[in-house]
C-alpha cells in the first residue's frame, strides 16, 4: 500500500498518477489528516486494504507534500554506512550517532530548497523508517510490527554552519527552512521483498552522486528501534532518517557542493523519486 499527501489530504495511491481522497471514500470515518492515520494506524490499514480503486481520481507530482509533514520527534542518525564514516575520517561507531532535524525543515518530494549562497550545502540521501504505533522497550525481533512503513528523505546540510562553535551543529545546519524534503509517498513494508534491503541513492543534473543499498547500514532499521525504544518513547508519525551512504560531497576531493538552479533527484526502489530544485534562500 502506499500513502500520499495529495493537496494536504490523506490520500491512497492505487496506481501511477491515480489515488484514493480517504476521507470521501470511507464516508468520513477517516479523516484527511495524514497525522491522524498514523495515530489509528492499525484500524486505519485495516480498512485501506479494502479500498475502491475505481473512485480514483487523478493527481500530478507538484500535488504531494511531505507524506508525514507534522512527525513529534525526528531521529537522525548517523554515520550508518561504514564507507560514509570513512570519507568522513570517522570509525564506525559502536552504538547509534543521534541527532535530530526540526519540524519546520520537512518539506514536499517536488519543493524547492532554497540555500545560503555563500554556504556549502550538501545532499544527504536517507530512507526513513516511519512510526506506525507507539512502542517502547521494543526487541529487534518485534520492531517491524511497530513500522507504518517507508518514505525517502534528503538530509539537506550547511557544512559552514555545521562546523562553527565549539561542537558541531548538526541539528540546526540540518534543519534550515526547506532543508527535509520527504516522499514521494509512504509504503507498507509488505511492498518489499526485503525491507532490509531498499536500493536508493540520488544525482544532481544528471550525475549520480550517491547509489547504495539499506542492507549496508551499520544498525538496521529493527537495531535503531530496539536502541532507541528502550531509551524513550516512540510516536505513530515519528521519523528514522536512518543515515546517509558515502558520496556526500563533504567527502569528495575535491568537495563539490549544491548550487543554485540544479536539481537533485532522490530515490528509493520501490518508493520512488523526489525532485527538488535548488534556489536562493531570501
Amino acid at each position: 500500500m502506499k500513502i500520499a499527501n495529495v493537496k494536504g489530504r490523506l490520500s491512497i495511491v492505487v496506481a501511477d498518477g491515480q489515488a484514493v481522497d480517504v476521507e470521501t471514500a470511507s464516508a468520513g470515518k477517516f479523516s484527511s489528516s495524514i497525522h491522524e492515520a498514523y495515530e489509528q494506524w492499525g484500524a486505519f490499514s485495516a480498512w485501506a486494504k479494502t479500498v475502491d480503486a475505481s473512485s480514483a481520481s487523478t493527481f500530478a507530482d507538484a500535488d504531494l507534500d511531505s507524506p508525514v509533514p507534522t512527525p513529534r520527534q525526528i531521529f537522525a542518525i548517523g554515520m550508518n554506512y561504514a564507507k560514509h564514516a570513512a570519507e568522513g575520517g570517522f570509525s564506525v561507531p559502536e552504538e547509534p550517532t543521534i541527532f535530530t532535524k526540526f519540524q519546520s525543515c520537512i518539506t514536499g518530494p517536488f519543493a524547492q530548497v532554497p540555500i545560503l549562497v555563500d554556504g556549502k550545502n550538501d545532499w544527504e540521501t536517507e530512507l526513513v523508517a516511519v512510526i506506525g504505533k507507539t512502542a517502547r522497550n521494543v526487541k529487534a525481533a518485534d520492531a517491524f510490527d511497530y513500522v507504518a512503513g517507508y518514505t525517502m528523505g534528503q538530509d539537506i546540510s550547511e557544512r559552514v554552519t555545521q562546523g562553527k562553535g565549539p561542537a558541531p551543529q548538526f541539528s540546526f545546519a540540518k534543519s534550515f527552512e526547506g532543508f527535509g524534503p520527504t516522499g514521494p509517498v509512504l509504503v507498507t513494508l509488505d511492498e518489499f521483498a526485503d525491507p532490509n534491503d531498499i536500493e536508493l541513492g540520488c544525482s544532481v543534473n544528471g550525475d549520480v552522486r550517491q547509489s547504495d543499498s539499506s542492507n549496508d547500514l551499520v544498525f538496521s532499521v529493527p537495531e535503531l528501534i530496539e536502541y532507541l525504544s528502550a531509551r524513550l518513547t516512540l510516536y505513530p508519525g515519528d521519523l528514522i532518517w536512518t543515515g546517509t551512504p558515502s558520496g556526500v560531497g563533504l567527502g569528495r576531493k575535491p568537495q563539490v557542493y549544491l548550487n543554485v538552479g540544479e536539481e537533485l533527484v532522490t530515490w528509493g526502489k520501490g518508493i520512488g523519486e523526489m525532485r527538488n530544485k535548488i534556489v536562493a534562500a531570501k
